[in-house]
């Protein structure tokens, strides 16, 4: 249960009045302004409206999640009972917290996904109470854990959606800006609109299927060298009749990195785990757990992560065309000349935006930062290749 911020019990070690405290705990009779209860009643619907968004998520998740989730709700509604004491008779009708807090909520209603936790880790790391006189201090440490509770829950779903994200922000990425700067530096160079058209269709499917091709061959390699590394289960059939004495065992756990002590220590446990009475028959392949040699989980773990060859060919494969498609667009409709080359620039702008927009959010640093940095880049090697264009058409003219 929360208390006063004037309550002795909530000084930190060695008596230190918290801010709150030297507010109102030492001073009673100072006098509360129509700006401290206006900016009182924001900050309760910021923490009722936090305390929402908890909620919301926590009813889209199952288990240790879900009580995490409500353990933070809990956390804001001690916060709001802290400013609903501070404001006491003033606490007037409630108020909207702010756009962000209000856009948190509505996306955790709808959503409810890892791109919300990336926004409530946001949220949690702007808390000002650090900074503010009638916060307590114990409420500025609780915002700082709960950006690392949420950090933590965020990274989650990042780990998650690490392998998809990154295929589908590299492909889409790379077929923006590729086929951007090579319909800008062909339409640059004078040639007729029908040729700039044709060099960007071109462009897309090569690329696309570069990108298909590249990803097979990369997902094939590596599960090949991931079911290579994997020990074989026929290994299990033999070790019943491995010489205790000799202990061959042992050779395959330090060839896995244990040390001769360990390997041995470990090879006679499983060996003795399959010592059976004499007449009695027992496959050991029936419990591959006992026996150590079968593929390790982490193995299977990363076989599955990796997915197929042809299935990650042909999301490149998509994700590559849905970025190229898009500088394309405008010849497509029928634009030409320097309409159609401010159009394709500005569509590939908004997209790079968004991307980088998409980056920052996951990444839990700023949307804005990323954003403008994608941008600036795709559009930095676009128009390098643009002047290289009109560099080449001027020669050739």
């Amino acid at each position: 249960m929360s208390r006063h911020p004037s309550d002795p019990s909530r000084r930190p070690a060695g008596g230190v009045p918290t801010p709150a405290e030297r507010s109102f705990g030492q001073h009673p009779s100072r006098t509360r302004t129509p700006a401290d209860i206006r900016r009182w009643r924001r900050l309760l619907a910021d923490e009722r409206a936090e305390a929402a968004v908890y909620r919301d998520l926590a009813g889209r998740r199952t288990g240790e999640e879900r009580e995490i989730l409500l353990a933070l709700a809990r956390a804001e509604k001690r916060h709001e009972r802290h400013w609903l004491d501070l404001l006491g008779p003033d606490v007037g009708t409630p108020v909207r917290g702010d756009l962000r807090t209000r856009a948190l909520g509505f996306l955790a209603r709808r959503f409810g996904g890892v791109f919300v936790l990336a926004l409530a880790q946001r949220a949690e790391a702007r808390s000002s109470y650090a900074h503010d006189a009638d916060a307590t201090v114990t409420m500025a440490a609780d915002e700082q854990i709960h950006e690392e509770v949420v950090r933590a829950l965020a990274t989650r779903g990042r780990n998650r959606l690490s392998g998809t994200f990154r295929a589908a922000v590299f492909g889409a990425n790379d077929g923006l800006v590729s086929n951007l700067a090579l319909v800008l530096g062909i339409g640059a160079s004078g040639v007729a609109t029908s040729t700039v058209l044709l060099s960007g269709l071109a462009g897309l499917l090569a690329g696309a299927l570069s990108m298909g091709a590249g990803e097979f061959v990369s997902v094939r390699s590596q599960r090949e060298l991931l079911e290579a590394s994997t020990p074989s289960a026929d290994a299990a059939a033999a070790l019943p009749h491995l010489d205790v004495d000799a202990n061959e065992l042992a050779l395959v756990y330090r060839a896995r990195g244990m040390s001769t002590e360990e390997a041995t220590a470990h090879a006679d446990a499983v060996l003795a785990r399959l010592a059976v009475p004499p007449g009695e028959h027992r496959s050991p392949l029936l419990h591959p757990q006992d026996d150590g040699v079968p593929a390790d989980a982490e193995a299977g773990d990363d076989l599955e992560t990796h997915g197929t060859a042809w299935g990650a060919a042909l999301s490149s494969f998509c994700f590559f065309a849905s970025g190229a498609v898009v500088p394309v667009l405008p010849y497509l409709l029928g634009l030409d000349g320097l309409a159609a080359v401010l159009v394709a620039v500005g569509l590939v702008g908004v997209a790079l935006l968004v991307t980088g927009a998409v980056v920052g959010l996951l990444s839990g640093t700023s949307p804005l930062t990323r954003a403008l940095r994608q941008l600036a880049i795709g559009l930095g090697a676009a128009g390098v290749t643009y002047v290289l264009g009109l560099v080449f058409g001027a020669t050739v003219g």
